[in-house]
């Protein structure tokens, strides 16, 4: 019950609950995924794969998209997690960039990765690490009726099926196609502008109903 002096006892407002909630969330994806990429950067210095880099420079983008996330959750404005939500659309367009620049380098000065069994250990820590932060923000935006930790759930539930590719990319160069490795990273580099514009729909919606 609230006291006659205008503040409650025993109770914790709406909006704090929310906010530590949403701040919980993003921190521990935040831990995952600056974990999972950490390992991924160790593998790549042995490797040198572009598909590799191409995953690890996404998975380093949206452990960063926590940052604004979580202001937007201290300031307790769903406007503001809206714009955060561009603010992460902003980072996988931008790491989507960086990988694609990457990997038509190359395409045309080619350069076989080594060392192909951690590079395919290096995919699955990807997928694994992933899709558990794919599970945290998808549970906790739902929970929360957060669009941009829905639109980050979804974006690292993608993440995870691209981190497969990595694996793959180890396949085929051990098969002896050595150009396979930035194909697959150009191919990782369209999956990401695809999951860029889907992201993108779900924020804008969000603004718009905020």
């Amino acid at each position: 019950m609230a006291s006659a002096h205008g503040h409650s006892h025993g109770l914790v407002d709406t909006s704090i609950r929310r906010s530590r909630a949403g701040i919980r969330a993003v921190a521990l994806s935040l831990v995952i995924l600056g974990l999972t990429a950490v390992a991924q950067g160790v593998i790549f210095i042995a490797t040198n794969s572009v598909a590799l880099l191409a995953d690890l420079i996404h998975n380093v983008g949206d452990a960063l998209t926590a940052v604004p996330l979580g202001i937007a959750f201290l300031m307790r404005s769903a406007r503001a997690e809206g714009y955060a939500g561009l603010a992460v659309v902003g980072a996988i367009f931008v790491s989507a960039c960086v990988a694609a620049y990457e990997a038509i380098h190359r395409l045309l000065d080619p350069d076989a990765p080594d060392g192909l069994f951690v590079l395919a250990l290096a995919g699955l820590i990807g997928f694994a690490g992933n899709l558990v932060a794919a599970q945290v923000r998808t549970r906790a935006g739902r929970r929360l009726n957060s669009p941009a930790l829905v639109a980050d759930g979804d974006h690292a539930r993608a993440d995870a099926l691209v981190s497969l590719g990595v694996v793959l990319s180890a396949i085929v160069v051990a098969f002896g196609l050595e150009v396979g490795d930035p194909l697959i990273a150009l191919v990782i580099t369209f999956v990401i502008l695809r999951i860029t514009w889907q992201s993108w729909r779900t924020i804008r919606h969000g603004i718009r109903h905020a």
